[in-house]
């Protein structure tokens, strides 16, 4: 891998990003609007506010980073952009660390914003500190952008990748813990809950909810987010065939 290589990619993307206001928007905005939303949801009731707000604050930023990138990365791989690119003296690691870079620049914004605007001005009460609860959302932010930039390789359209949405996030979403809690689900579906990064992210919000010392409950959680996220980004980068004349 080259580092001078990496950040010319990531400096491409975020100059095609720069003329996609729409998909600035998505990123930047939607999380902030969500919680704003659920804020006033359960005005009458602000401790249910504060007992899934932390938990939404990480699965918000995964949910959007992973719409943008599987959709932006597959437009990159249909106009044959990216086979361009590998047709060059250029890795795919050099590439996929790039769309990483790039991504993960926006995902820093988006959830400085959300958290931000959480603790700011909606009074989410949270015991620990709140960078840790930004250290989650960012993890966090950075595993949807991994997921997006690996589906996009196994969909030929923009539908389709946003079809990878109920297949991909939406399981996580009902198993990981924030209707009800994962030792109170069926066995099977707990051993599944498990397995699965989603999990993690809002076990480790919960533990920054709680617990006012990093504990070891929460490095795990971080670790294992931090983990997943890495082996995906391997994962796709695994994705990508190098053609040659």
């Amino acid at each position: 891998m080259s580092s001078a290589r990496t950040l010319a990619t990531a400096a491409r993307v975020l100059r095609q990003l720069r003329h996609d206001p729409r998909s600035i928007a998505l990123m930047l905005l939607v999380p902030c609007l969500m919680l704003f939303l659920l804020r006033y949801v359960f005005d009458g009731s602000p401790r249910t506010f504060d007992n899934i707000g932390a938990s939404l604050l990480g699965i918000f930023p995964l949910i959007t980073m992973f719409l943008v990138t599987s959709i932006a990365t597959l437009r990159e791989r249909t106009s044959g952009t990216l086979e361009r690119l590998l047709a060059m003296p250029l890795g795919k690691g050099d590439l996929i660390a790039g769309y990483a870079l790039a991504f993960g620049l926006l995902a820093i914004v988006q959830s400085a914003l959300a958290t931000g605007l959480a603790l700011g001005v909606l009074g989410l009460d949270v015991v620990g500190s709140p960078w840790l609860l930004l250290l989650v959302a960012l993890l966090d932010a950075l595993l949807g952008t991994a997921l997006g930039l690996f589906v996009s390789a196994f969909a030929a359209s923009e539908f389709q990748a946003v079809q990878f949405m109920p297949a991909v996030i939406f399981p996580q979403l009902l198993l990981c813990g924030l209707f009800i809690a994962r030792d109170q689900m069926q066995p099977v579906l707990e051993g599944i809950s498990d397995a699965l990064p989603m999990s993690y992210a809002v076990d480790g919000m919960n533990e920054v909810l709680r617990q006012p010392d990093i504990t070891g409950d929460f490095l795990r959680d971080a670790l294992v987010v931090a983990g997943c996220a890495l082996l995906v980004l391997a994962l796709g980068a695994a994705t990508l065939r190098r053609r040659t004349a």
